[in-house]
Order: C-alpha cells, then structure tokens, then sequence
C-alpha cells in the first residue's frame, strides 16, 4: 500500500512544473506527509487522554488539522466533497494561511527541542512548490490512504521513506549529501556500539541516517524499561544540518523512525568557535560523514586551531574537541586524509593520533558512495590516548560498486567480525605507529598482503572531484540568481 501510494505521489508531482527532480518530490511529499503523521499521534494522544480520563491540548488549532483542511471526512468516515478544498481555494489556503500558521510556532514553542519548535522551522524552511490546487488535491488523497497508526505500519513507513533518501542520492548533482549507504551506517554502528545512557552526536546529520541507525541498534538490544525509552526519545540523539531540504528530511526521518521531537539544530556547525566548547557541550559518541571538497570563508576557519579550507577537515577537528574523554567516534573522510603532505593535513593527522586512539580504518572502495567517485575512509577513534597500533581492513566485496549493484550488509560482515579482536588476514594487518614517520604521519594504506596501495587519487576521481564542485558551483548560482 504505502510503496503504491508513494508512486501515485511521484507520478502527480511529475506533472508540477516547479518539481523537477527526485530531491524535489521527496520535499514536497515530506511536508505533507509530516503533516497528516502530525495528525495521527495528536489523534493516538488525544485516545490515550481520553482512556485515563484526561483533556488533551491539541498543538494545532481545529481550522489547520488534517481532518479539517485536507481530508474532512463525513459520518461514514469516508471524504465529504462538499467541504473539500480543490483549486486556487485549496492553493490559497495552503499558501496564505496555513504556512504563515505554521510557521509562527517557532517563536509560540517553549523551547527549541519541542514538537511546536519543530513546525515553524520545518514550515519557515520549506516552501510549497505545488502551483496547481487540482495536483494537490490528488496528492493529499493518496497521502490520506496511508495508516501509521501500529508499530509496523510506522517501521514500513521509515523504510520507504529511507527508500525515497537513497533515490535523492541516486538523483546526481548534490543529491549524495543526503544519503550515506545505510549497510555502512550499520557497520560503523556495530563497531562503535552506542549504548543507552550516552549522548550521540552527529554534527553535519544529513537526512539523519547515522542517528536513525543508532536508534533501531539500541532499542534492538534488548527488553527495554520505560525510563530508558524515554532516556532514547528525549536525551540520546543530538544533530546538526546546515542545508534547509536535509534539515527537514533529517526531522521527517527521525519522527518517522520514533523520535517524536528530534533535537536536530538548523545551523552551520562551522560558525562555533572551538574555543567556547566547555564540557556540558561535549558528547560520548560522535557518528558523521562531514561534507567533503567544500571550501569555507576565511572568518570560520577563524574558529579553528588547524586552519585549512577543506570542511572535512574542520568537522574532524570539530569532532575530536566535542567529545568527551574516554568517548568514541566513527568518521567518514577522503582517503587522501591519510596521505596528503600540505600543513594542514600533516598538523590534523598529528592530533588525531596524539589526542586520540585511532584504532581502526576501514578502506572503502569507489563506487561506496553511490554517484560520487571520490574514495573514502573510515576512521575510528577513543579520545583521551595516543595511538599505539592502527589496524586497516581492507574492503573488496569482490565486485564493483554502483546503483544497480550497492554495498550491501554481507559486504561489511567480515570487517565487523575480525575487528572485534584486530584480527590479521588478507584484507587486514595493524600498522605500529612507531613505525610512522614522524615528520608527515603518513597513514597511507598499504596492504602487506599485495592489495591495493591507496596513497594518491586517479585522474578519474580528480576529475569526478571537479565535476561534484562545478555542480555545487551551479547550486549556488541558481539559489543567489533566485534572491536577485
């Protein structure tokens, strides 16, 4: 049902001149998908008071509740045609009075980890690309067939909806950013193995993968009291999203995975100086793959001891001062991280391994990130000690990836297997770092074994580099030529 709904979804804002790609479909149907989930847990809340002989407050006003605007049903429970909205009217609301409503609660909310907070960013971010009141119309009416009322629903719900991420991915230009294939998600996870009780902390959150992963891990571990379920929904998962679109979809994510306020910050996690990092503000796990190939302002490299332009680069220091002593962190970055001679790679490498235990790296092959040509690492680290022994694994699914053929859980069960204990094998050997130069720290991977040495970039990733940078490029011409 819901993977037919989300088509007929697709087909119609197909039609929409203003909806032109994937990314595009995926906002304009996760508004209204927020909207009527919105209305399914006011309506669940609203039961529960009931039954125990409580009044429950509704967030929205009865003029701008699903029922209400978009599907006013009538005593047969089925849509009443003479109070529905089509057209210009439907337009006209929507446009003139439910957004400006929505939008208001951010400043109404009590505080910014509140549902009602939630709402007037999402609604103060997000802008209604459906022109036609008709194509609305027919949208609303397949986005009403869904139910998410049981568990499962919801978790059939979150999978098409992660679904929907991955084709955003798929969908080329700066799609990628969104989407970090959830196989590795789960990987990186297992390693780092966040447990109940901890703060996880994913500052450039995407679509919100990492936490979303880290959720279902936790809550999968066992029978859980009610102290810690709420210990997971209201002080667990902390993220930070710079991009509107991946703001709200990191939300909708979230809210659809269970978490029904998610402490997700609209911000650019750059702007804040290292320096004002104090000890309340630290987490014990940090789970990320920080956008790479990016260039920042002077002014924000200003926050940071290492100064270099490269935002990868400025997250991993971000990450290593936000964690706590003793915390744990798996890192997505370039593989040329490892290798690069220029100062500030050599300076980063150098306070990665004397700040922090790198004790793991897991190299990915190309064609990993689906799209994006460039050649990745994974980092694990503990902060608090030096690193002693680095152990490398090697990745080789014994194929080459792409979209028709992804990474996928089996690729990884091996890494995850020998890591437990460092193991040595073909794909994997531990490096000791006296063995280091100590002069550039050089982490290449070079597998004794005869695999593959992984020091430099080929001509075809430099040039699949250029190619992701002249569409950012693109991205931002576009959004300064519409503010003109």
């Amino acid at each position: 049902m819901f993977e037919q709904a989300f088509k007929n979804i697709d087909d119609v804002l197909w039609k929409e001149a203003g909806c032109t790609t994937e990314l595009d479909y995926t906002e304009q149907a996760s508004w209204l998908l927020f909207l009527k989930y919105l209305d399914a847990l006011e309506q669940d809340k609203s039961l529960e008071a009931q039954l125990a002989g409580k009044e429950y407050s509704f967030i929205l006003d009865k003029p701008y509740r699903w029922e209400r605007w978009a599907a006013p049903k009538g005593k047969n429970g089925q849509i009443d045609h003479n109070k529905v909205m089509i057209g210009d009217d439907l337009c006209d609301f929507v446009n003139r009075k439910l957004y400006p409503y929505l939008r208001g609660f951010k400043q109404k909310a009590s505080g910014p980890n509140t549902i009602e907070y939630k709402i007037g960013e999402i609604f103060g971010e997000i802008k209604n690309k459906i022109s036609s009141g008709y194509n609305m119309r027919e949208v609303i009416d397949h986005i009403d067939e869904l139910r998410f009322r049981s568990q499962s629903e919801k978790h059939e719900l979150s999978h098409l909806y992660e679904a929907k991420i991955k084709n955003m991915g798929n969908a080329g230009r700066n799609g990628g950013e969104y989407y970090t294939p959830r196989p590795l998600i789960r990987a990186i996870v297992q390693v780092v193995k966040p447990r109940i009780g901890e703060r996880i902390y994913d500052g450039a959150c995407g679509s919100a993968g990492f936490l979303c992963e880290s959720f279902v891990y936790m809550k999968e571990r066992g029978r859980l009291t009610t102290k810690d379920l709420d210990t997971l929904q209201n002080r667990t998962f902390y993220g930070k999203e710079k991009k509107s679109l991946a703001y709200v979809i990191a939300i909708m994510n979230m809210i659809l995975h269970g978490i029904e306020a998610p402490n997700i910050v609209h911000t650019n996690t750059l702007s804040e100086n290292l320096a004002d990092v104090q000890e309340k503000n630290r987490f014990n796990v940090v789970l990320a793959n920080p956008p790479f190939g990016g260039k920042e302002r002077k002014e924000v490299q200003q926050n940071f001891p290492i100064r270099t332009g490269e935002t990868a680069f400025l997250f991993l220091q971000h990450f290593i001062r936000i964690l706590k002593a003793g915390g744990r962190a798996g890192v997505v970055i370039k593989n040329t991280f490892l290798s690069n001679t220029d100062n500030a790679s050599v300076s980063l490498r150098k306070l990665l391994l004397e700040s922090c235990n790198l004790h793991t790296v897991l190299d990915c092959p190309g064609g990993t990130f689906q799209g994006a040509g460039v050649k990745t690492v994974v980092l694990f680290f503990e902060k608090g000690a030096p690193t002693r022994k680095v152990w490398y694994y090697q990745l080789d699914p014994g194929r080459n990836l792409g979209k028709t053929n992804p990474l996928n859980d089996d690729d990884l069960a091996d890494f995850v297997k020998l890591q437990k204990t460092f193991a040595d094998s073909p794909k994997s050997w531990s490096v000791d770092l006296a063995s280091i130069d100590k002069t550039t720290f050089d982490l290449s991977v070079k597998n004794p074994n005869g695999g593959e040495e992984v020091t430099h970039r080929t001509p075809q990733e430099i040039m699949d580099e250029i190619a992701a940078l002249d569409a950012e490029s693109a991205a931002v011409l576009e959004t300064i030529r519409g503010l003109l």
